[in-house]
């Protein structure tokens, strides 16, 4: 077993500790959460992190306020984007908000860029950005379609552009003229462009070991497109489950253009996804998760109808809800997710109504549900939709529902990465499913490659043990929640192994668990917020995390919406764990000691 650093202590602590990229971030009492979410300085100064879609990272930051104060005026705001075609879905998606519906004249202007070396001799690349300006009052729309969409600038794509903007400022110090000229480029020129990792002044010495030394001593200080190309290959083949005894014994960087003949060999294999017919093509990888979410949806708006509405199948992530919600002709909702809301479909388009498309959760977050996937595809297949399955909480260790679904989604920053130092998601392409052709043909033309080198290769690296490290997270899982379900002071435990199992077990893997997450219930909310205040590991958002991670879920995500979330079993004091690689009797005593500490006063 792996063996993990205390947890930081202080609210607003970067989990994980010392990590210039980290992707969560500690609050360790539940009141911390309420502040949070109320925006309360007590806690929103002092945070050194955040998730990425809800806390914009400080070279982010410090990225668009150098950008805003040369193109913009000083009424403004701005959102940084990686490609004009994301810039211009902000505006959009700005413009047709329903609070600026009636104000058609509100200014918002895209500017676009080259950051460029002024030294072209220098290794360093010029790098596309575009900025969405916009004015200061209307900020928390753009912030809403940053958070929704996910198609976002990262941290390490913004640290890359400060280093040319610093080394540019640094060739140019005695030459304000040039510097003015120079700094940036209109835009123009070819797309692609290499990335490396930099130090940031902001960055204690200790935090750049592990993310900036892995780049630059392997690969050197520009990373090399051809490099992070062939990261991108590894992926794509690792999460098609198509890696061959060839690929195992080649390292990343000989992993060359892929062939016909070694395309043609991958679809053969009846590989870890349980069909033949795929291939490291039919994967598309993604900035996060959720900009996986948001482009299959775009794509199935794309080739259908866009009149008709999707369907949200079970309770899902809020932001998944909100992405059908919000784009399209919107979308009906069956939160509870059982047999019943099937009935409840089939009989909906029994009488003639049609839908476009069904998304769902295998296992659902935060209830860990399953839906009746065979029955819906059996659905899908009578009335021609498409189905669109999360396996993000499941994941491919674990469950097999490619073979039931049109497409497979998921967030590769969870445990697939495990670190909770990078961002990604992935969206695969069932090949014998009825729209294939027809999806296949829409992503020749409107797929974008929008993942940043440099987080490929994070993403490439981490992922290399995820196997190994999901077998070892599912077994502690399932110690852990067999101990609670038999607690008197626990109330309710969600996890596969007791909700839908049928469901679960009808996808589940021959080797596969029941994955590393789960939720649970108290007697009281101040119970759950005794059990949180005194429980001794990390505390904040996100899940899939190597280390345990737990989080008042329901507050996090639902805080103006508790009354309604209860409607669906969301309880407003549900504590959400994800499960880490601790040993197995820390993590037993640890729980032990904080559902004792309920008692006391």
């Amino acid at each position: 077993m792996l063996s993990f650093p205390e947890p930081p202590n202080y609210v607003g602590a970067a989990i994980p500790a010392h990590t210039p990229h980290a992707l969560s971030v500690m609050f360790p009492t539940w009141q911390d959460n309420v502040y949070y979410e109320e925006g309360d300085p007590r806690v929103t100064s002092k945070m050194e992190s955040g998730y990425p879609r809800f806390f914009i990272h400080p070279l982010i930051k410090q990225l668009c306020e150098r950008l805003v104060t040369k193109y913009g005026h000083t009424t403004e705001e701005g959102m940084l984007f990686p490609s004009r075609k994301a810039a211009e879905q902000c505006r959009t998606f700005m413009k047709t908000h329903p609070s600026l519906a009636q104000l058609p004249q509100t200014p918002i202007r895209i500017v676009e860029l080259i950051i460029a070396p002024v030294d072209k001799t220098i290794e360093l690349q010029s790098v596309p950005i575009y900025t969405v300006l916009f004015p200061r009052e209307v900020f928390s729309i753009a912030k809403q379609f940053w958070q929704h969409v996910g198609n976002n600038v990262s941290s390490r794509m913004a640290e890359y552009c400060l280093r040319v903007l610093d080394s540019n400022k640094d060739l140019l110090v005695s030459d304000t003229q040039a510097s003015s000229q120079a700094l940036y480029e209109p835009r123009r020129g070819p797309r692609r462009y290499a990335r490396a990792s930099q130090k940031s002044p902001e960055t204690k010495e200790e935090c750049e070991v592990e993310q900036s030394t892995y780049v630059e001593e392997r690969y050197g200080r520009n990373l090399p497109v051809d490099f992070a190309d062939k990261a991108k290959r590894a992926l794509r083949r690792r999460i098609a489950g198509v890696i061959t005894e060839t690929d195992n014994s080649k390292s990343v960087e000989k992993l060359d253009t892929t062939t016909d003949s070694e395309l043609e060999e991958q679809r053969k294999l009846k590989g870890e996804r349980g069909i033949r017919g795929i291939s490291e093509q039919d994967v598309y990888l993604f900035p996060c998760g959720m900009s996986a979410i948001f482009h299959a949806h775009q794509l199935v708006l794309s080739i259908g109808d866009a009149k008709q509405k999707s369907v949200c199948f079970g309770f899902p992530y809020t932001d998944t809800l909100k992405i059908l919600q919000k784009f399209g002709a919107g979308c009906h909702f069956y939160g509870l997710g059982d047999d019943h809301s099937i009935d409840e479909l089939e009989a909906k388009l029994a009488s003639g109504e049609r839908i476009l498309s069904l998304f769902c959760e295998l296992p659902s977050n935060p209830l860990l549900k399953s839906p009746h996937l065979k029955r819906l595809r059996h659905l899908a297949n009578t009335y021609h939709f498409i189905i669109v399955v999360d396996e993000t909480i499941g994941n491919f260790c674990n469950v097999s529902v490619l073979e039931w679904a049109d497409v497979v989604v998921s967030s590769l920053t969870k445990i697939f990465s495990g670190d909770s130092n990078v961002m990604g998601g992935s969206m695969l392409l069932n090949p014998n499913q009825q729209f294939y052709s027809a999806l296949k043909q829409e992503l020749r033309h409107s797929y974008e490659d929008l993942l940043w080198s440099e987080d490929a290769v994070f993403l490439e690296r981490n992922s290399r043990s995820f196997k190994d490290r999901s077998k070892v997270i599912n077994k502690n899982a399932e110690a852990l929640c067999d101990y609670l379900v038999q607690h008197p002071k626990v109330v309710s435990v969600f996890y596969p192994k007791y909700v839908s199992n049928a469901n679960y077990e009808a996808v589940k893997t021959e080797e596969g668990g029941y994955g590393g997450l789960f939720s649970m219930v108290l007697g009281s909310e101040k119970c759950a917020e005794k059990f949180y205040d005194s429980i001794r590991c990390a505390k904040g958002p996100s899940l899939g995390t190597n280390f345990t991670l737990i989080s008042p879920y329901t507050i996090l995500a639902h805080y103006t919406e508790l009354d309604w979330v209860e409607k669906f079993g969301v309880s407003r004091y549900l504590l959400r764990v994800s499960v880490g690689m601790e040993e197995r009797e820390h993590l037993l005593s640890m729980f032990s000691k904080a559902l004792a500490a309920i008692d006391k006063e």
